[in-house]
């Protein structure tokens, strides 16, 4: 990996991390497209740690709120919300343990991710025809001092979707949560602010598997991670706004043609898998 290819993957994951389009799938395909090596599950993982400190910068008030709150107990709102956000992120640690070896091999197949790209794709238009049936007969769409344990536990599930490259972590999570009646920029509000947790566990645990042999390869990581996380920082605050004003169908869309042109590539033989 030179340092231009470093950088570019690291605008690739700042980018597509944070937005409901899987960032694992665009490194995995513009690595196959320019003819460059599969940055592979370890770097991606340490690079993605890197990234969500943009999450903790721009989350920070209320990371340092829900803390103190958690501390004292649940009697809070704070407190409540805190303990939540650790609940949520348990099915995805214990899945994420048992799953290992299909996630960074056989799951990081180009056809897995065309067919997650389509999947996820699929049920997040879903999700948002039963939220436009919903504003129709006049229900309130929820706010996040509104959420309770179950969705907690249900989000936390649908996060766990994220282990298969391709789904996406925010994807998955504002799904998720657009099923159980959030608003949209509050889904993504508690998928940010509960995924810190999980990266931060995965990064760590794969650091070792990288093998830094030289100080280029040193170099190499620490760009595509700054990257990362100065572009990231936007990108939360991109998706945040937009999702107060427009819908997920451009992500929708943008999902089902890079999935459907991915088995183009592989049916073709432009890409291998």
């Amino acid at each position: 990996m030179t340092t231009a290819q470093a950088a570019v993957l690291g605008v690739i994951q700042g980018v597509t991390e944070f937005l409901p389009v899987s960032s694992i799938a665009h490194m995995r395909i513009v690595a196959a497209l320019c003819g460059w090596e599969d940055p592979g599950a370890a770097f991606s993982a340490v690079v993605q740690f890197i990234a969500y400190f943009a999450v903790v910068l721009y989350f920070w008030r209320d990371y340092v709120q829900f803390t103190r709150g958690a501390v004292r107990g649940i009697g809070t709102n704070a407190g409540r919300l805190g303990w939540m956000i650790v609940v949520a992120t348990v099915p995805i640690g214990v899945l994420g343990l048992v799953l290992r070896k299909h996630i960074e091999h056989a799951w990081r197949s180009l056809y897995v991710i065309a067919g997650a790209l389509i999947g996820l794709a699929v049920l997040l238009a879903f999700a948002e025809w039963m939220e436009r049936l919903r504003q129709q007969r006049g229900e309130k769409l929820r706010e996040l001092d509104e959420l309770g344990w179950r969705d907690a536990i249900m989000v936390g599930l649908w996060q766990a979707c994220a282990l298969v490259p391709g789904a996406s972590r925010s994807g998955a999570t504002i799904t998720g949560g657009l099923f159980l009646g959030m608003k949209r920029d509050t889904a993504a509000r508690f998928s940010f602010l509960m995924s810190p947790l999980p990266v931060f566990a995965a990064g760590l645990f794969e650091f070792h598997k990288l093998h830094l042999t030289a100080g280029a390869d040193v170099i190499n990581l620490l760009v595509a991670s700054f990257v990362a996380f100065v572009v990231g920082y936007g990108a939360v605050a991109f998706l945040l706004g937009f999702l107060r004003r427009h819908s997920t169908w451009v992500f929708i869309l943008y999902r089902l043609a890079l999935g459907a042109l991915l088995f183009g590539l592989l049916a073709t033989g432009k890409l291998s898998p």
